[in-house]
């Protein structure tokens, strides 16, 4: 859409988020795109134990799978950056679901582990990463005043899935084996294309239709025979002209900003997030073992993830309004802080139930403090950087994460075949998201709040002319443009004066100010004399 606009030389208009309409259609698809991209890695831990004692393997051989997985959802953010700028959403999407489906129907054939890290770990980890980064882009396009409620509604979307897959997982296993229930996975992927089908770009204006009907509306105005086609002809030189320019600057596009970097918001948040990684994801994906080593059946073990999936699917939603409250969204980074302590400290706290009411207990706060974390994540991502930079601070980002994922569980897995003993895994994991949540508040408020008095909700910084890759971007880079070189604007109109026939009597003053073409509300706007009444003007197809 956008790029067909810049090669086309139409200039397309900065939308305004529509906070409504067909962006609930794009919350839904997001809602059922995270669902499959938090739950399902955890949810496989189900078939954990069959796959052990098919392979002969050990808890670290198995923790490796979800690793993989989370990796690749996280480390290749920034090639998914990359292509979505490169390609848009969609098209981009729609691959992503053909990968993680055929990720696991492969793994369904596998004969040994390796097999299943490339299959299952790598190609749907790779697939649901393609799928999950442009559909956080383009909720943040869709709203904005309610972005606060439509993430905490779209990571809903993870609790949901994970009360509906462990179950499903487990009664897959218990009937057609664990290759039977990768196959039946992998059919259930397939609805992530249709999620990427949905995802609509926001519509622009100056089309096509309107570049012909100014064309008529000139000779209309100017109606001199041949005169008025010189106006066309100077019109279309001076497009062509603007297009030249417009590809030389796209050769000179970043496809992915570093510059965030710059921003120390970020970084705090970047290396926040890394800490709080290392620890988050371990206890989900090893409580089903732990909980069966303990003497739990094997139903009622997977049921505990789904406890923890009922409760996050109301605590997510929750925090997502209580973060869009006036009051509070000056201060979404403090809330963010205070969510990864509570569940820091619900590891620690619980780190030696040994039963099973109180691995209940256990799960119903684990649920309601990692509903927080995941409802706030993003938004406080998005109030640092903005979101015209999001998809290169979120690829850059989810990068950073990717090596905590591949540290994490493994580590844990690796301390549970030789201590074996869980509650020095729940102690070292909830330390690591308690330190993260109190690296993230004091260093923010040192060095933010008290050093500058920048807040991390402040406005994003103007995007540099020649990065990104957004239709935004591209529009308020030829506005720019307007602005650097009003005299191509000056000399079509000039040009209008020549077509006039007989200057004695088609003499008006010109007057820059009147004009207006560098000012947004007169934005593509040019005289037209020669015959006609001073107040008709014809719009600029593109300058």
């Amino acid at each position: 859409m956008g790029r067909a606009d810049a090669e086309t030389g139409h200039l397309p208009e900065k939308m305004k988020p529509p906070d409504g309409g067909w962006g609930w259609i794009v919350l839904l698809g997001c809602f059922v795109i995270t669902g499959f991209s938090y739950a399902f890695p955890k949810a496989v831990s189900v078939y954990f134990k069959e796959l052990m004692y098919d392979f002969h393997i050990g808890y670290s051989d198995t923790a490796w799978i979800s690793s993989i997985m989370l990796a690749m959802l996280y480390g290749t953010g920034p090639v998914c950056s990359i292509m979505v700028n490169q390609f848009g959403c969609r098209p981009v999407m729609l691959v992503g679901g053909l990968l993680a489906s055929s990720g696991m129907i492969l793994a369904s054939f596998t004969t040994n582990i390796i097999e299943l890290y490339l299959t299952a770990g790598m190609l749907t980890g790779l697939g649901m990463s393609l799928n999950f980064q442009p559909s956080l882009i383009m909720l943040g396009s869709y709203f904005d005043k309610r972005r606060p409620l439509a993430n905490g509604l779209a990571a809903a979307g993870s609790p949901v899935f994970l009360s509906a897959l462990s179950p499903l997982g487990q009664v897959l296993l218990d009937k057609f084996g664990w290759r039977g229930g990768f196959l039946i996975m992998g059919g259930l992927l397939l609805n992530c294309c249709t999620c990427g089908a949905v995802m609509r770009p926001l519509e622009v204006s100056m089309k096509k239709r309107e570049k012909i009907q100014d064309k008529y509306e000139v000779k209309e105005m100017l109606p001199m025979g041949g005169r008025a086609e010189e106006v066309i002809s100077t019109m279309e030189s001076t497009k062509k002209s603007k297009k030249a320019k417009k590809k030389k600057h796209k050769k000179k596009k970043k496809l992915l900003d570093f510059s965030i970097f710059k921003n120390r918001g970020f970084v705090i948040y970047a290396i926040a997030k890394f800490i709080m990684v290392l620890g988050l994801f371990v206890p989900p994906i090893l409580l089903v073992n732990y909980a069966k080593d303990i003497g739990v059946p094997d139903k009622e073990a997977a049921f505990l993830l789904s406890v923890i999936g009922f409760i996050d699917i109301f605590a997510r939603p929750s925090c997502g309004m209580v973060a869009g409250l006036k009051s509070v969204r000056p201060h979404v980074t403090y809330l963010f802080s205070f969510a990864m302590l509570f569940n820091g400290l619900t590891d620690i706290l619980s780190a030696r139930a040994n039963t099973y009411t109180s691995l209940i207990i256990f799960c119903i706060f684990f649920g309601i403090s990692y509903g927080m974390v995941g409802a706030l994540q993003f938004e406080v991502l998005m109030a640092i950087i903005g979101s015209q930079k999001f998809s290169s601070a979120i690829g850059l980002v989810l990068l950073i994460e990717a090596f905590a994922v591949l540290i994490g569980p493994p580590s844990a897995g690796l301390l549970v075949d030789a201590l074996k003993k869980y509650d020095v895994i729940f102690y070292l994991a909830g330390s690591e998201v308690v330190l993260s949540s109190l690296f993230l508040a004091i260093v923010s408020y040192c060095c933010l709040n008290r050093g500058k008095g920048k807040k991390m909700t402040s406005q994003p910084e103007p995007p540099p002319p020649g990065g990104g890759g957004s239709e935004t971007e591209e529009a308020e880079s030829d506005i720019q443009e307007a602005d650097d070189h009003p005299g191509d604007n000056h000399y079509l109109a000039h040009s209008g004066n020549n077509a006039g026939g007989d200057a004695a009597n088609h003499h008006f003053t010109e007057n820059r100010n009147a004009e207006r073409v560098a000012r947004p509300d007169a934005e593509g706007m040019v005289m037209i004399p020669g015959g006609c009444h001073v107040d008709q003007i014809v719009e600029r197809d593109s300058f």
